[in-house]
């Protein structure tokens, strides 16, 4: 399971160090990073999270149009290929949100419920045979699948095992990265369908979140008590860093945030997601690869570091960003960061058949001594900087 960031709110009640979105700042740094705040949310973390939601919005209808098609004993070749892109795309917008997973993923307990593996084999045997918690699936669709079910049951995981081919190799299943061969149950039809509503809705509660408010169309997805209780606007609390009703009393604290979520995914990439498949002792390990299915394992990883690229420097070309502020204090630091994020990039990609060679190969190594160095470049020299 994901290691998750805690999320703590702090108090604000009689702090008056800085005053966020239109009001005064106290310092010069407080008036640069003051300026990070708002592209940061609009265009790094809300577009992110507003484009994973408009894709499991298409994947869910392509589920639903598969579940159709299995009762209807038609083919869904071409469905089954398309539903496949979109989990694909989704799940990219995802590994790309990972530089952020604090706040709302991390406080709601997003980022395990959609992101957990390895699955639990046995469990989905026996729930996809057990009538009555099926006939409950299908009546109550994503809702008994988020409320009901085990992280080992359900999310982005659940969901590639049954879109996507599998073999069985030594008595495990292995991932072919092709699409799964026509010829799902509908037990495992209504399955998957369930896990798809329960994941989308998951996504539109992040975009909502930060964003504070989501289109009509992905209101009727959720439930009227989740909005209530999913108030957190947290795309608000950022930008308007010092005001009341902000978990931030400074911008400092913002940009600090934004760092050491940089940080904590390139910590996980390498020790764990790179890490423990590199390290693995037996062939029962290979449970440690993330996405052992779709094959898709170093693009996730790839984007994660792409994540902290964003972050760090800007989704958009022209953009206010850390980096603008760092490279103000310490010109060298920035461009190493710079430097260190390409190199990893550039490193995980050069990794050949990751699923099945992870274990003792040295471009898995050469990836985590990379990806290692920029966690340590972050952690040790830009959050210093900002804390001064």
């Amino acid at each position: 399971m994901k290691k998750q960031i805690l999320f703590v709110a702090l108090a604000v009640i009689g702090l008056t160090a800085c005053q966020g979105g239109g009001g005064g700042v106290t310092s010069d740094k407080e008036a640069a990073l003051q300026k990070v705040a708002a592209p940061y949310v609009n265009n790094t973390v809300v577009a992110t999270y507003r484009s994973m939601a408009d894709a499991g919005l298409v994947l869910l209808d392509q589920c639903e149009q598969i579940l159709d098609k299995v009762e209807k004993g038609e083919d869904y070749t071409a469905l089954m290929k398309d539903a496949d892109a979109s989990w694909r795309l989704m799940r990219k917008h995802w590994e790309q949100s990972e530089a952020f997973l604090y706040g709302p993923a991390s406080a709601h307990s997003i980022d395990p419920h959609i992101d957990s593996w390895p699955l639990d084999f046995n469990a989905m045997n026996a729930l996809l045979h057990d009538s009555v918690r099926m006939a409950a699936i299908e009546e109550e669709g994503g809702a008994y699948v988020g409320d009901k079910l085990g992280y080992a049951l359900k999310g982005f995981h659940a969901c590639e095992y049954l879109l996507f081919e599998s073999v069985i190799k030594d008595g495990r299943a292995v991932g072919t990265g092709q699409p799964h061969a026509t010829n799902l149950t509908r037990a495992e039809a209504v399955y998957l369908l369930g896990i798809v509503e329960d994941l989308a809705q998951q996504a539109i509660l992040l975009e909502h979140c930060w964003a504070g408010e989501v289109s009509e169309a992905k209101m009727q997805i959720l439930e009227e008590d989740e909005v209530e209780t999913w108030e957190d606007k947290y795309g608000w609390q950022m930008i308007n860093a010092g005001k009341a009703g902000s978990i931030y009393v400074t911008f400092q604290e913002v940009a600090e945030d934004i760092v050491a979520g940089c940080s904590d995914i390139a910590g996980e990439v390498a020790d764990l997601k790179l890490g423990n498949p590199y390290l693995s002792s037996n062939e029962t390990e290979r449970d440690y690869i993330e996405s052992p299915y779709s094959c898709t394992s170093t693009i996730d990883f790839a984007d994660n570091i792409r994540s902290i690229q964003h972050a760090y420097c800007g989704a958009v070309a022209g953009d206010a960003a850390v980096s603008d502020y760092i490279k103000k204090q310490d010109a060298e630091i920035d461009a190493n960061v710079r430097k260190a994020i390409e190199e990893s990039i550039a490193a995980i990609e050069a990794i050949q058949d990751f699923e099945n060679t992870a274990k003792g190969n040295p471009q898995v190594k050469a990836a985590i001594d990379q990806v290692s160095e920029l966690a340590e470049i972050l952690d040790k020299e830009v959050l210093p900087i900002l804390s001064k």
